[in-house]
């Protein structure tokens, strides 16, 4: 029984991330990988925006019983984020050119409607 939650929860972020990659190509954001993972980090969307390369977090929820979708980046989170995303501009050759950190959110608790996706930019400040 437990691996049925499991999957249905991972089906779930799947289906929130795959939602996310369409409004990101939708802004012309094009998609470089998705889930980049190193030791101590992972990254669920790596993208260009223009000359900007831009590591995105995705948080989807299916309630709100646990807090909205965005109150799911912590500081730690950031944190992490941080560190992987110097890791992969090392690992590419980026150099100095602009980088930023965003965050997605989808919300899929109004079952009747479409989930609800919003983009939050340069979310480190």
């Amino acid at each position: 029984m437990q691996s049925e939650c499991r999957m249905n929860n991972t089906n779930k972020g799947n289906q929130g991330e795959d939602l996310a990659v369409k409004f990101l190509e939708g802004k012309d954001y094009r998609i470089l990988e998705r889930n980049f993972r190193m030791r101590g980090g992972e990254v669920d969307i790596v993208a260009r925006d223009h000359e900007c390369l831009v590591f995105i977090e995705v948080k989807m929820r299916n309630s709100h019983e646990f807090g909205l979708p965005e109150e799911a980046i912590t500081p730690q989170k950031i944190h992490l984020l941080k560190r992987t995303a110097l890791f992969y501009g090392m690992k590419m050759k980026w150099g100095n050119r602009p980088y930023r950190i965003d965050a997605v959110t989808v919300d899929f608790t109004h079952p009747t409607f479409p989930p609800v996706v919003n983009h939050y930019k340069n979310i480190t400040g």
